[in-house]
């Protein structure tokens, strides 16, 4: 990436804020700042119950980072929120040196992660909607050729360009990403067609792909790349097919990570790939168990309501157990809470078990009355199970006790009353013991 560039950071401590809140805070920032290319030099915070209107901060802590930029001349200052285009330039004024907000930053994030033409179109969007209401005052800082943090992206005529070209620029870039998303729409539909989908989400660097990697591993899925444990190393979609139970098998989906307050144009730029949770049938929530678990819950759960998967039951692996000081309180909104390490591999058995029974991938026996003869029957319950115990009757009938998916059992059911319509059904829902495959 070449030389860092040395920033100062800037920070507003709430006064409703406690003391670990505000350094968690502090630490998303500075690993934001190093994930852009960047180190933090030095750091400035003050007490406040509310922004400054022209300043963010107040005039004398402004003074006190103007004579520090003096004395050090960082390359950039970075404000942790989002600051309104007056802000940026009267910061500007005051401080001499290129001044980026938060969003700027997650922003030039996602453009040097994008690795697909989706997630590029998309970034792009999200950037051209940061700068329209931007253009004026900033002339100085965006026509410059050097570049550097906040200005990776759209390029130097679209920078300057006056804003109906911008929104048309934004139009066009919406459709042309209109018709990638039905493309890979129709590509997935191809891909899993009704194959059960798991969709990982969670805090940035929770370890979600570390568990996709660790999951193909043990349930044979083709490998894929390790995770550079960057955040936002995921920005497309990543699917994979595992094998779940005997016979079954699911797709595994890793996606963006989420960090606190992800900018709104950002969850509306990605609206279609965070849409792929909606798809999901069940959704596995990473947490990082050795951080700020409740804001990392709060977090994905803020998110998971914006795209309207609320309704998805969730499972959350409490990750990282084995650097855990203590193990988090479960999950009350979840199904089911795990804490394990997608790193050493506890808890993972148990991980893929829970969530074989939520897609309804657990297999179960299902005792069913058929003909023998009947080969709508047999055709059926051989296309998604096999019968693993028999006992004639009479009357050329035949009970048959068949392991299948538990999703599969209403087929089976309804294949056994369309093949006899006069057939007796019983039917027993404990799970089936391994190595009861007799067949009589």
């Amino acid at each position: 990436m070449g030389d860092l560039e040395r920033s100062f950071l800037c920070a507003i401590r709430w006064q409703t804020e406690s003391d670990l809140d505000f350094q968690e805070r502090l630490a998303e920032l500075e690993g934001l700042c190093s994930a852009a290319g960047a180190s933090a030099e030095r750091t400035f915070s003050q007490a406040r119950s509310e922004p400054h209107r022209a300043l963010y901060l107040g005039t004398g802590k402004i003074q006190e980072i103007a004579e520090a930029a003096e004395a050090e001349q960082p390359d950039l200052i970075i404000f942790d929120a989002e600051l309104s285009p007056a802000q940026i330039r009267n910061l500007e004024s005051r401080l001499q040196t290129r001044v980026i907000d938060r969003t700027q930053l997650i922003l030039d994030i996602f453009a040097a992660r994008a690795q697909t033409k989706e997630g590029r179109l998309q970034v792009e969007i999200a950037q051209l909607q940061y700068l329209l209401p931007r253009l004026t005052g900033r002339g100085v800082h965006m026509s410059r050729l050097g570049g550097g943090i906040g200005t990776r992206g759209p390029g130097e005529t679209q920078l300057e360009t006056d804003r109906r070209r911008i929104r048309e620029r934004v139009d066009s870039l919406r459709q042309r990403l209109e018709s990638v998303r039905k493309t890979r729409e129709t590509n997935r539909r191809r891909r899993i067609n009704s194959t059960p989908v798991v969709a990982l989400v969670g805090y940035t660097n929770a370890g979600k792909t570390t568990l996709l990697k660790r999951w193909l591993h043990d349930r044979g899925g083709r490998p894929m790349h390790t995770g550079n444990q960057r955040l936002f190393d995921t920005l497309d979609p990543l699917a994979r097919k595992v094998k779940a139970g005997t016979t079954g098998e699911m797709v595994v989906m890793d996606t963006v990570g989420f960090v606190q307050n992800l900018p709104h144009l950002l969850v509306e730029a990605f609206q279609s790939t965070l849409e792929e949770v909606n798809t999901a049938d069940v959704i596995v929530q990473v947490v990082d168990g050795s951080g700020h678990v409740p804001r990392s819950l709060d977090t994905t759960y803020s998110v998971l309501e914006e795209i309207h998967a609320l309704d998805k039951p969730v499972i959350t692996f409490f990750n990282k157990a084995d650097i855990a000081a203590v193990s988090p309180a479960p999950d009350t909104k979840a199904i089911a809470s795990i804490y394990g390490s997608a790193k050493t591999g506890d808890g993972l058995v148990e991980l893929y078990n829970r969530v074989e029974t939520a897609t309804g991938l657990d297999k179960v026996q299902v005792e069913v009355t058929s003909r023998l003869q009947s080969e709508s029957f047999w055709h059926e319950v051989l296309s998604v199970g096999r019968v693993i115990h028999t006992i004639p009757l009479e009357n050329n009938q035949v009970r048959y006790t068949v392991e299948t998916e538990r999703r599969f059992k209403d087929r089976i059911l309804e294949a056994t009353h369309l093949a006899e319509n006069d057939t007796h059904i019983a039917e027993d829902d404990t799970p089936s013991v391994e190595g009861d495959t007799s067949l009589h």
